[in-house]
């Protein structure tokens, strides 16, 4: 801006730019002090230069910084998201997806894997996955069915066992994979948390009515 303003008044005649000094409330304050340097480079000598400096310089200054303020901050707004990309998307870490299948089922943590996968946007192996959860939930389902006919009541850890074969599954082949090595910014876990309680409460008030005409069959 500054060197615009020494442009244009190297153009104009020492009566303009005179102008600009004696009436220099009238004029920007950048203009003013081009005017300035311009009559003092072509040898003029204006006696109260001094006085109208120490005027116009300090809104000069001011102005400049507000300007600088803005550009760092308009600067800082397209850092931010270079620099999300650069640290990786943002993904359920591991940890997260073990925590979930452990305490909820294997069904939510291959839920969250699945949404990793479509966040790298890798739909085929995140259908495949999806396929294995099927597979392996048909299989589960079989395996209790006939541990329970077996056992009876003391089949109840192999559902413990199970959760913790789709973790292993989860983290040791698919994450290596399917995700690989790569930097990721680790997402919450609070909105998927409360997904699940949402599914599992539903689930459970659904099944209550079955379970209770169950109890009832079974008492003599």
């Amino acid at each position: 801006m500054a060197e615009d303003y020494a442009a244009k008044m190297g153009r104009k005649t020492d009566a303009e730019l005179r102008q600009y000094v004696d009436q220099y409330t009238n004029y920007l304050e950048e203009a003013v002090l081009a005017a300035l340097d311009e009559l003092e480079r072509r040898g003029k000598v204006v006696a109260e230069a001094s006085a109208i400096r120490t005027d116009v310089q300090p809104v000069v200054a001011q102005r400049a910084a507000e300007a600088a303020t803005v550009r760092a901050a308009e600067a800082a707004a397209v850092a931010e998201p270079e620099q999300e990309q650069a640290a990786g998307p943002a993904l359920y870490s591991p940890a997260t997806i073990a925590i979930f299948s452990v305490i909820f089922s294997f069904l939510a943590g291959g839920v969250l894997m699945v949404i990793n996968l479509f966040k790298l946007d890798k739909q085929s192996k995140a259908l495949r996955l999806l396929l294995f959860i099927v597979l392996y939930l048909l299989g589960s389902s079989y395996l209790l069915q006939w541990a329970v006919l077996q056992f009876g009541e003391s089949a109840k850890w192999i559902s413990a066992a199970v959760n913790l074969g789709a973790v292993v599954a989860y983290l040791w082949f698919f994450w290596p994979r399917y995700v690989g090595r790569r930097s990721y910014l680790s997402r919450g876990w609070l909105p998927a948390l409360v997904v699940c309680l949402l599914i599992f409460g539903i689930m459970y008030y659904l099944m209550m009515p079955m379970l209770g005409q169950m109890g009832g069959a079974a008492l003599p």
